[in-house]
């Protein structure tokens, strides 16, 4: 299965980009072609002026439709998920995520905000046409302990992780027509710019 991470940490190393690190290396163990995207390593001008033509972009773009399934992991800042996510996804077109199998990964700093999951960054999914979303992890950083090389995730943790990444191998949506998706009235894609 082709996999793509998509890793909304905005600073390394972070929580979220130790849970994205060990998902990698369970993927790899399964032997899938994962690929990956930081947010860090997009030009901060593409990301603040929604810069749908710069190369960057295409890149995201490109990526995501080459991929069956996407992780995507954001810090909880607030109750929701992170600015610099939600710029990222919006580079995206309104289908961007139709037809894949989709994984949402948060790390906050308390349980209070487990639900930034549920009502901030999976209805942003939706929207970008997700169909297969799957239960999500959420952990809180007090589980998720760096030092340097010394990387400890708490057992828990690391048992979800694990059945998150057996759900998402396992799961066999229906294949989904791509055709175009109806935008709110007044919201119009511009992808002709690009071509």
């Amino acid at each position: 299965m082709s996999v793509l991470i998509i890793a909304g940490g905005p600073s390394r190393p972070s929580a979220s980009s130790v849970l994205v690190s060990h998902l990698w290396g369970l993927l790899e163990g399964l032997g899938s072609d994962t690929r990956g995207i930081a947010l860090r390593d997009i030009p901060a001008d593409d990301l603040i002026g929604t810069r749908h033509c710069s190369n960057a972009a295409r890149i995201i773009r490109a990526k995501v439709e080459a991929a069956r399934a996407v992780i995507i992991s954001t810090p909880v800042l607030k109750s929701s998920l992170g600015g610099g996510v939600k710029a990222l996804l919006d580079l995206l077109p309104d289908d961007a995520f139709a037809g894949k199998i989709v994984l949402p990964v948060a790390t906050g700093n308390s349980y209070e905000q487990l639900l930034a999951l549920e009502y901030g960054l999976k209805p942003v999914l939706s929207a970008l046409g997700a169909r297969h979303i799957l239960a999500g992890i959420y952990a809180v950083d007090e589980e998720i302990v760096f030092d340097g090389d010394d990387i400890q995730i708490a057992d828990a943790v690391q048992v979800r992780l694990a059945e998150a990444i057996e759900d998402l191998i396992q799961f066999d949506p229906p294949t989904l027509p791509r055709g175009p998706v109806l935008a709110a009235p007044g919201q119009v894609w511009r992808s002709g710019c690009c071509s």
